[in-house]
């Protein structure tokens, strides 16, 4: 069950997946599964595999299973499980009672192995890595048979029980398929289906010491699940003649169609586990939930929302070749998203003091302000005014430029909810020459921010109380990469070099409205002028709000859309 916004785009999937329906195949069902392997974070490229697989199984009222591949204990942590758990829950998605672990077939893919060496489909080899990497041949040169495939049935089942007793070191044997060490899909050129590693599960502890391969346990998983579509990413498209080979031998009567889509490639960023997993082992970011990490957690403490990933996801549709989605289409999705839902705020990043010399030293006023333009139901809020205000330090320039609208010597401004002030004098540090203060005069009949007289300033500008305002921490998140395709064209260059060292600014000294005292971990704002923030939802304190910026407020792929139209 998902909770989805919308009716999914129709793709070559749903269009597969409706004719089987149509024709009753399988009994009219559709049972899909997502079966992350829990060696790391979900990034948003899972993402569209996630809305993909369980979006299936909600239009044609199917169910979709959550599968855990665990066979790699190596590289699995309990905290990559409850990560991935939490991450769906957060998405929108329920798996109801249909949470499985492929840790928990090890008995029967045993069984099953066995019944390959028994079929004379499977032999225990001894080569070595090295040996059998040259045993294997090259694209354009065929493998060669290992001299332990002609091994007889009671010796292969003799050794894949020591195997399984616990007899041999790692790497000393494996299990592999007898298929065709001549056939030009290397897949197929015996793979190995079990292999000896004799490491801890954190399931099932040290019961086992062999573990299923992918390609071996994958498709039993799916049988055992009596899955009906097994969709997955380009990757795999050559291990589907394994798929079905393993399914086919052992006659299992529930074969399920492996279905194979593009996956999800993003500009600026890279969506490889394995590179991800360097960049936080390396301290390069701060942890998977780090938010200039395109992972799940990351995005989310950054204050991206689920709606705005499924709709991103619905967006980019499925295709069946590889192609580079612009993360402008992503912040694209999250603006549009967050305009609809967040309360507008007023915040100052880098606060400059002002002082209105003609408004009374102990008066303070309440003016209204409106929490949401596009959501009238979302009412309006007071905020306080009073002689010492805080503006923006890049909303004042002593000389300012051709088409600069904001203060300057002499210039009139509009303060958003408030008055016209004049500026009239200019402080600066006498060592360092820096304008500290601005003094300025208001027009007491603009309240409101408007003038009965008719004139008209061509500045509007956010502010807040110096005495009223709350310190906080905004930390400024710009892309984790400032290339495009932060691996080269072919993908074989050293991603880190292309890091953007300017992806994090930590700002210290803001000032943020009142009304967003006790504000909770995870809630968003539209800071006015600047952009979309969120509270941080890990450095949280009483004595201190931190923010995070979500996105800017500008939209280069509206831009991109309005010149295509």
């Amino acid at each position: 069950m998902t909770t989805t916004d919308s009716t999914p785009s129709p793709n070559f999937i749903r269009n597969i997946v409706a004719e089987d329906v149509r024709v009753n195949k399988n009994e009219g069902r559709v049972h899909t599964r997502f079966p992350p392997e829990p060696n790391g974070y979900l990034h948003i490229g899972h993402a569209k595999s996630i809305c993909l697989n369980f979006g299936l199984a909600a239009e044609f009222k199917g169910l979709c299973n959550l599968r855990f591949d665990d066979t790699n204990p190596t590289k699995e942590e309990v905290e990559y499980v409850e990560a991935i758990l939490s991450d769906l829950r957060w998405l929108g998605f329920d798996w109801g009672d249909r949470l499985f672990y492929t840790s928990d077939y090890f008995e029967q893919l045993c069984e099953y192995a066995v019944r390959l060496i028994k079929d004379g489909k499977a032999y225990v080899c001894s080569l070595s890595a090295e040996e059998t990497r040259e045993y294997r041949g090259t694209l354009t040169k065929p493998g060669k048979d290992s001299p332990y495939r002609t091994r007889s049935v009671e010796e292969n089942l003799d050794l894949f029980q020591g195997m399984r007793s616990g007899e041999f070191e790692d790497g000393s044997h494996v299990l592999r398929a007898k298929i065709d060490m001549a056939s030009p899909n290397l897949n197929m050129r015996d793979p190995t289906i079990y292999r000896i590693r004799k490491v801890a599960h954190h399931r099932t502890d040290d019961k086992w010491c062999i573990y299923p391969m992918y390609d071996f346990s994958h498709c039993l998983s799916d049988s055992i699940e009596r899955i009906t579509h097994s969709i997955c990413t380009l990757e795999f498209e050559d291990n589907r003649p394994l798929y079905d080979w393993v399914l086919d031998e052992l006659n299992l009567d529930c074969h399920p169609q492996q279905i194979e889509f593009a996956r999800l490639n993003l500009s600026y960023t890279v969506l490889s586990k394995r590179k991800l997993l360097g960049l936080v082992e390396e301290g390069l970011v701060n942890g998977w939930e780090d938010p200039r990490m395109p992972t799940i957690s990351g995005i989310r403490r950054r204050g991206y929302t689920p709606e705005s990933i499924r709709n991103f996801c619905d967006r980019i549709g499925v295709a069946k070749r590889d192609s580079v989605v612009d993360m402008a289409l992503l912040e694209h999705c999250v603006r549009e998203d967050l305009n609809k839902r967040t309360p507008r705020v007023m915040g100052v990043l880098r606060p400059l003091r002002v002082v209105i010399d003609n408004y009374p030293e102990d008066q303070v006023e309440e003016l209204e302000a409106i929490n949401s333009p596009e959501d009238p139901g979302m009412g309006t809020r007071k905020v306080p005014f009073s002689r010492v205000l805080y503006v923006e330090r890049d909303d004042f320039r002593e000389d300012p430029p051709k088409k600069f609208f904001r203060l300057g010597p002499g210039r009139e401004v509009r303060l958003r909810y408030a008055y016209y002030v004049t500026c009239v004098s200019v402080v600066k540090d006498e060592q360092t020459g820096e304008v500290i203060e601005l003094h300025c005069t208001y027009d007491p009949e603009t309240r409101g921010g408007w003038s009965e007289d008719g004139r008209k300033v061509r500045g509007t500008l956010h502010w807040v109380s110096a005495s009223h305002s709350l310190e906080a921490e905004v930390r400024l998140y710009d892309r984790l990469f400032e290339k495009a395709n932060p691996g080269g064209e072919k993908g074989r260059a050293d991603f880190k070099t292309s890091l953007n060292p300017n992806s994090l600014e930590t700002l210290t000294s803001c000032r943020i409205e009142p009304s967003l005292a006790g504000a909770a971990p995870g809630s968003r704002y539209q800071f006015e002028r600047l952009g979309y923030f969120c509270v941080d939802s890990v450095d949280v304190s009483d004595e201190r709000l931190v923010f995070n910026r979500t996105v800017t407020l500008r939209d280069s792929w509206a831009k991109i859309e309005k010149q295509q139209k």
